[in-house]
C-alpha cells in the first residue's frame, strides 16, 4: 500500500516547496512539470527518478492514481527536470513491477517497506 493521500496533501502545501530546489539537482531526484488535463494550469512535483538505459523510472510512491501521473499520461508526456538537465520524455506507462526490478537495489529494500510498486516509465 502506497503512502497515504494525508501525507500527499501535506507534502503539496509543504514539502514540496522546501524540496523543490534541492531535488532540481539531487541525484534520484528530480522535478516533473505537468499541465492538469482538466484546469490547464501548470503544477511541479519533486519526485523520485531513476534511469534504466533510454528509460526514466518514477516511483509512485503515492499510488498511480495520483492527480499528476493521470495528468502526465493524458498529456503523453511531461518535462523532468533533473541534476540541471531538462528533458521531455514521452509515452508514459505506468508498470506494476511488485519486485522492483525497475530500481537500483538499494531503493528497492525502502520502497518495499512502504508497500511501492508502481512506477511511471517514461521514454526519453
Amino acid at each position: 500500500m502506497p503512502l497515504p493521500k494525508t501525507l500527499a496533501r501535506f507534502n503539496l502545501a509543504v514539502t514540496n516547496r522546501v524540496l523543490g530546489p534541492v531535488a532540481r539537482r539531487a541525484p534520484y531526484f528530480a522535478i516533473v512539470t505537468h499541465v492538469g488535463r482538466r484546469s490547464g494550469v501548470r503544477r511541479q512535483v519533486p519526485v523520485n527518478l531513476f534511469r534504466d538505459g533510454e528509460r526514466y523510472v518514477i516511483a509512485l510512491t503515492y499510488g498511480a492514481d495520483s492527480q499528476w501521473v493521470r495528468n502526465v499520461i493524458a498529456a503523453r508526456g511531461a518535462e523532468i527536470e533533473t541534476r540541471g538537465e531538462r528533458v521531455v520524455p514521452v509515452d508514459p506507462r505506468v508498470v506494476h513491477d511488485p519486485e522492483r526490478r525497475l530500481v537500483p537495489a538499494p531503493v528497492r529494500l525502502a520502497l518495499g517497506a512502504f508497500g511501492v510498486d508502481d512506477f511511471l516509465v517514461l521514454r526519453r
